[in-house]
């Protein structure tokens, strides 16, 4: 289903859901039944029925035998070529801002990031990192990698909150983004690029950490359990 096809009550409540996702009201393995969901978000079981079809092309759901449409969960390799892949085409929006960001483009990034700087691990900070990070992507100024980080987003939303909770993480990465926007103020974009890997992968050290000290499932990877 596209969003073409979607009703404006489908289309908001698959907002809310891609919402609770990314707060962790929504966790891997949780079931999706339409009636509480209805109840929930105060709409009728179509529109529901319609978000949980956008969210399985999404890759977000899937449907269990005996249980029906669920959350899925990322195994441990999928969780790294997820971050792999989010190392490439970052990298390569910070390299394509360091050519066609405009002046004020880089400027608003900057004030943004000093914005994070003094919002520390508030959680107006984790909002503020999306909007520096979409700005960016705007400011690389290509829609085809816009539309392949998005949909990677959405995949990476199945892992839940952002690192950025986990302690000093917030501190650490407004260090790092200066890094990137130092170099496309230098218009560098093959040092933009490197700062921009070395920033997601930094993410992803504290991301293997925090699934690491879950209670442990199996993953099917290796005898990997996360």
């Amino acid at each position: 289903m596209t969003d073409d096809d979607s009703t404006p009550q489908g289309n908001t409540a698959y907002a809310q859901l891609l919402t609770e996702l990314r707060e962790g009201r929504l966790n891997p393995g949780d079931r999706l039944r339409e009636t509480e969901l209805a109840d929930r978000l105060g709409v009728s079981r179509t529109p529901v029925r319609e978000a949980i079809r956008q969210l399985e092309a999404d890759g977000i759901v899937t449907h269990v035998p005996r249980q029906g449409a669920t959350i899925r969960t990322l195994d441990y390799a999928e969780v790294m070529e997820l971050y792999e892949m989010r190392a490439v085409l970052e990298g390569t929006a910070a390299r394509l801002a360091a050519r066609a960001a405009s002046d004020i483009e880089i400027e608003e990034l900057i004030e943004m990031n000093r914005q994070m700087a003094a919002l520390g691990d508030a959680p107006q900070a984790f909002i503020l990192n999306r909007q520096f990070h979409a700005a960016l992507l705007d400011a690389a100024k290509n829609r085809f990698l816009a539309r392949s980080i998005h949909a990677l987003q959405k995949a990476l939303m199945i892992l839940g909150p952002t690192t950025l909770t986990e302690p000093d993480r917030a501190k650490t990465a407004v260090e790092e983004h200066v890094r990137v926007l130092d170099a496309i103020k230098a218009r560098d974009g093959v040092s933009a690029e490197a700062a921009m890997r070395a920033h997601i992968e930094a993410a992803q050290r504290v991301r293997v950490r925090a699934l690491r000290a879950l209670p442990q499932r199996s993953t099917g990877y290796d005898g990997d359990l996360l």
